[in-house]
């Protein structure tokens, strides 16, 4: 009786054993399946985040002038702006500070800003002293487009007499009107050295469609005024602590552009 009795908890004791063991297998394979899964998940996330990083990068140089495949201006970019240099339209001047000016034909101040600033502005470009980026919009636009038509005119112009781009600026803005006609504008140009057939095509409105998204995408990069401008990326000439240094202060635009 003792001997079954010892017999039988050597039994119970083996078969506690044997399904301590098989538990333990069974909780071994789910561990490692679990393992495997979250490598897979890992595996997944990092990959997504690379690709959304990839994704993110491609998008963060495009703008809404990326994929535009209408008549652009010479010397423009993907964000809506035109380029001066010592040799002309669409050379940046290697090394020298970048100037971005965002103008409206039909804006007041910026008529200000090119009678104190535009000839030294003019002059630094040809001087290599600074990249001139020059942004035409259509912020005060009416019902007559005169800021477009405007805008239009000077983008035909650099393009085809880019020699007569700065004089034709100045004297829009000296000429500033609502009401100005297209034989007006076509004068001007004339006037300050742009033949006559490239004068007779501004009614053609080729850049209307590019003026619109470019002023567009000058409110997307953070100006929605004029004038702005914006030297190697950073706002100049607002702080109403300095002004010595405002672009309303002749010579103060040029002398920071020389300083760079």
């Amino acid at each position: 009786m003792a001997t079954s009795s010892k017999q039988s908890k050597i039994e119970r004791r083996e078969a506690a054993r044997k399904e301590a063991e098989r538990l333990r297998k069974i909780q071994d394979q789910r561990n490692k399946r679990n393992r495997g899964v979250l490598i897979v998940v890992v595996v997944a996330v990092v990959a997504l985040i690379a690709v959304a990083g990839v994704m993110i990068y491609q998008a963060s140089g495009r703008t809404l002038l990326t994929d535009y495949e209408g008549e652009s201006p010479a010397g423009s970019d993907l964000h809506g702006g035109i380029t001066f240099g010592a040799d002309g339209v669409g050379s940046p001047n290697e090394g020298a500070p970048t100037v971005d000016v965002y103008l409206d034909f039909q804006c007041p101040h910026c008529a200000t800003f090119d009678a104190v600033n535009g000839e030294d502005v003019t002059q630094a470009a040809a001087d290599g002293d600074a990249t001139v980026v020059y942004h035409p919009v259509d912020f005060l636009d009416g019902a007559a487009m005169n800021s477009t038509r405007s805008a239009n005119a000077f983008l035909v112009i650099a393009t085809e007499a880019p020699e007569a781009a700065s004089e034709f600026m100045a004297t829009m803005f000296e000429n500033q009107a609502n009401d100005v006609t297209d034989e007006q504008i076509a004068q001007i140009a004339v006037d300050a050295g742009v033949p006559q057939e490239v004068a007779d095509s501004f009614t053609e409105g080729t850049y209307n469609e590019w003026i619109e998204l470019a002023s567009d995408q000058a409110i997307r990069d953070g100006y929605s005024g004029t004038p702005a401008i914006v030297i190697d990326g950073e706002v100049w000439g607002t702080d109403e602590n300095d002004p010595a240094g405002q672009w309303t202060t002749e010579g103060a635009l040029l002398a920071e552009l020389q300083s760079r």
